[in-house]
């Protein structure tokens, strides 16, 4: 009765479970995966409720790109990073998950292929499945940086591959996209005709300045490009519902694509009136809150390498984002490390396998966790680790 696009089982996993067990119980858990800015006792001005008094609110034109005060707003938040960006190219979308399926829509069929990285977001096989297009991952190799597999990237390219996708910096590795990676990349799609997609929404969280790092693909011109981004982390308002979509590359590809992408956003029409009058106001607003959110991840790292370096949790080099990955010792799978992290430890981390790790065994932590709850946390999971090594 109901289409092939949903997982066949519905029940939580494991861990799912453990915790909703312990929480019914009473038990406090230390969450060491806060993703949620607004639920981590961050400091929001008085200026982002202020922002949505305006009468213009009760008024609905719709404008399937966005309404071009917003969008200029969007465009402006590129120029204070140097980066000129014309609004005209600018598509809004309800967030970068809406983006991603907008994208897919733009170019992919059914049984066509979109590269993505390995590890990484989660979501994408939702999303992908959502589109009925199918996903090839490419690896991302550690030698003490992150750094794409070229060769394997390239190999992965078949004649049904549309896109491909890259999450700078990447969630959980933290790793940005290197200038030599994005020339490679470039030269490839371009021969190929394929595009590429750069989901951009922690790239205002990098721990240091690096001149090898590409900041955005937003100028992008040899080559069709599309660089997502939106409030949910740039501002840390994801309950405002605003993202968007630059295309880039060659001056007439860009604009067929751009014209499709209109199309497309026309048959919804799902941001809100609301949010667009505000965007301008919130991007400002929301700049106190991200230098709150880097303040406090750079703290939380700083703090993490501390206690964990020299322990049997060794912490893998990151460049930005909000998290932190531990690798940790294959004498129990990740399954059973977080698990047991939780029923004796009263902690929760994010198994390795949620974001499609290789191989065995990481562990995965917010750095957006409240300091004192990360403090007592990562020194659990210390204790613990070294303990169960001893045994």
């Amino acid at each position: 009765m109901f289409s092939s696009r949903f997982p066949r089982d519905f029940q939580h996993n494991r861990i799912t479970q453990s915790v909703d067990a312990l929480r019914r119980a009473g038990t406090t858990i230390l969450d060491l995966t806060a993703s949620n800015p607004t639920l981590t006792r961050f400091r929001y001005p008085p200026e982002v409720v202020r922002a949505f008094n305006d009468e213009r609110l009760l008024i609905y034109e719709p404008a399937p790109a966005g309404l071009m005060e917003a969008r200029s707003a969007v465009s402006d938040y590129y120029v204070s990073r140097g980066v000129h960006v014309d609004p005209a190219n600018i598509l809004l979308t309800a967030s970068t998950s809406e983006a991603y399926a907008y994208l897919f829509k733009l170019l992919a069929d059914s049984g066509d292929h979109v590269l993505v990285p390995r590890p990484s977001y989660p979501l994408f096989e939702c999303l992908a499945a959502m589109e009925s297009i199918e996903l090839r991952p490419y690896p991302l190799t550690y030698d003490g940086r992150w750094a794409i597999d070229l060769d394997a990237l390239a190999s992965a390219v078949t004649a049904r591959t549309r896109a491909i996708i890259i999450v700078n910096p990447n969630n959980p590795t933290g790793s940005f996209l290197k200038r030599a990676e994005l020339e490679y990349l470039v030269r490839l799609c371009a021969e190929r005709e394929i595009a590429l997609i750069s989901d951009e929404v922690f790239c205002d969280y990098a721990f240091a300045p690096d001149p090898d790092r590409v900041p955005t693909l937003a100028a992008a011109k040899d080559c069709l490009a599309f660089s997502m981004s939106g409030l949910s982390k740039i501002a840390g308002l994801p309950q405002m519902k605003l993202g968007w979509v630059v295309a880039a590359g060659p001056v007439a590809l860009r604009a067929q694509a751009f014209e499709r992408l209109e199309w497309i956003a026309d048959a919804y029409l799902s941001v809100g009136t609301p949010v667009q009058h505000a965007a301008a106001r919130l991007l400002t607003a929301g700049e106190l809150v991200q230098q709150q959110i880097r303040d406090r991840t750079l703290q939380n790292l700083e703090f993490a390498q501390q206690i964990l370096t020299g322990s049997c949790a060794t912490p893998l080099a990151v460049e930005g984002g909000w998290y932190l990955t531990l690798q940790v010792p294959r004498v129990r799978t990740e399954e059973e490390w977080t698990l047991n992290l939780l029923s004796d430890c009263h902690v929760l981390v994010q198994p390795g396998f949620f974001y499609d790790f290789e191989s065995e065994a990481f562990l995965v932590i917010s750095l957006l966790t409240e300091p004192a709850v990360f403090r007592e946390g990562a020194g659990r999971v210390t204790r613990f680790l070294e303990a169960a090594i001893v045994q």
